[in-house]
């Protein structure tokens, strides 16, 4: 407990909590803004000098490593969509049902867990990880809508690349195993694709959810009924210091995991183990001015 109030203590005095709709979330006839941040406090967007200094950190081998792996995963997902639909039928149906849905709670919860562990943990200044991987994140609490700017290669390359190892096993044993062997797999199979499915599109759908103009109308409509991550709740994981509301898939296991306080007690386990402080790499950014 004492320690949850110090977090919350400090979490006052770090910097003032972002609004990155700001007049745009007005026009668009939602709810009213936090007043804005005070003179002195670290100003957000892409004219932060951290944010300035993490853009510049992109390179263009990140960049082909994004390419590669974003038609390695395309090509895997429809080569393995092809054949669930070829060995599929209708007594599949129900397996199919709870498999999708299992999919997209794993897809969630992974989300939060991978959102959770860069955001919290780690350094940019770490080799090969830190630029390629943990940058992204930070530049993200400091730079929200730098999101909206991405192309769709830089948006999804790194979800791409995960998703690479469990779609190539699937397309081996639709191409070398049996028809009776693949049958009896199938729901898991199909676990398996919803899963890879989401994990692939979890970047696409944060995007979406820091989009206030242009968006398909298909797009809302599913935001709006909280199929995927709504741009409402997403704005909770925005107020600093970014310490909950992890989920960005669908956002579904957000406030059972906020009620059972799952990632409050993983950092006081970690911190009690390592002695390391949450997010301390994450405000060293938030805080240069020049």
């Amino acid at each position: 407990m004492a320690r949850r109030e110090r977090r919350e203590g400090e979490s006052r005095a770090r910097h003032c909590p972002m609004d990155e709709g700001g007049e745009i979330a007005g026009r668009c006839g939602e709810e009213e803004r936090p007043e804005p941040c005070k003179e002195g406090s670290p100003r957000w967007g892409p004219q932060h000098a951290g944010a300035r200094e993490l853009a510049e950190l992109y390179s263009s081998g990140k960049r082909l490593q994004e390419w590669i792996c974003v038609i390695l995963c395309f090509t895997f997902l429809s080569y393995n969509f092809y054949n669930l639909l070829r060995y599929f039928s209708i007594e599949h149906t129900t397996g199919i049902a709870f498999s999708i849905f299992a999919g997209i709670i794993t897809a969630d919860f992974a989300s939060g867990l991978v959102h959770w562990g860069a955001d919290t943990w780690g350094s940019v200044d770490l080799p090969i990880v830190g630029k390629a991987f943990i940058r992204p994140f930070r530049e993200h609490h400091i730079d929200p809508t730098a999101i909206t700017r991405h192309d769709f290669i830089e948006t999804n390359g790194d979800n791409c690349m995960a998703t690479i190892v469990p779609l190539a096993l699937m397309a081996y044993k639709f191409t070398f195993n049996s028809t009776e062997l693949i049958q009896k797999t199938y729901h898991m199979d199909c676990f398996i694709f919803a899963l890879a499915m989401f994990v692939t599109l979890t970047n696409q759908i944060h995007k979406w959810s820091h989009t206030y103009f242009g968006l398909p109308c298909w797009v809302v409509f599913l935001q709006d009924w909280h199929i995927i991550l709504p741009r409402k709740h997403h704005r909770i994981h925005h107020v600093s210091p970014h310490e909950t509301y992890f989920c960005i898939t669908t956002g579904w296991l957000n406030y059972p995991l906020e009620k059972i306080g799952f990632w409050m007690r993983m950092e006081d386990f970690i911190q009690g183990l390592t002695g390391e402080k949450p997010r301390s790499d994450d405000l060293k950014w938030a805080q240069k001015v020049k």
